[in-house]
């Protein structure tokens, strides 16, 4: 038995579960979220929690089991309290700020970049250099945070560009250390 797989799911006080033919679906008081379930995994509920349990043994049905009860737990954690990402900004002249719904960065190219967060995803600014990226949804947070990393991720020389919060770059010494 996969040993994330067999661990119950708690279900919190104020969340509602309910599960129709393959599809669970978990509201809670900052939304609400579906899942999919794959074959041979069942989901059995109680009143106070959710257990997830699989028919075969094969080596993807037992992938899958561990994999079903951390989505499951996810979308559990993300009705109830959400999930957030923060990113810092490093560069002289670098900044982001929020004009209505869209992101703009100035990261030293000749044009700001825009970005417009999908639907379900809030981002703020607090100050010029520190992004805040949140939603119920674990992987469309860290998508959307990868995203706008992406758009100057950091460089080994200065370590100027869009970083995690706690992230360490690590540095390259240059040129001057070759002789």
């Amino acid at each position: 038995m996969s040993r994330i797989g067999r661990k119950p799911i708690s279900i919190p006080k104020g969340v509602n579960v309910t599960l129709s033919g393959h599809t669970i679906r978990v509201k809670g008081p900052k939304g609400e979220m579906s899942f999919d379930l794959l074959p041979n995994i069942n989901v059995e509920l109680t009143d106070e929690q959710i257990k997830v349990t699989r028919n075969g043994e094969d080596k993807k049905t037992k992938a899958f089991h561990g994999l079903v009860r951390a989505m499951l737990s996810n979308i559990v954690v993300g009705v109830t309290q959400g999930f957030e990402k923060d990113l810092e900004i490093v560069g002289v002249g670098y900044r982001a700020q929020m004009q209505g719904q869209k992101l703009v960065l100035n990261l030293g190219y000749s044009n700001p970049v825009e970005y417009v967060p999908p639907k379900g995803i809030t981002i703020t600014t607090d100050g010029p250099t520190k992004i805040k990226v949140s939603g119920i949804d674990k992987q469309e947070v860290g998508q959307v945070a990868a995203i706008i990393r992406s758009f100057r991720a950091p460089e080994p020389y200065k370590g100027k560009g869009i970083r995690y919060v706690g992230e360490v770059v690590k540095r390259k010494t240059g040129k001057a250390s070759a002789k």
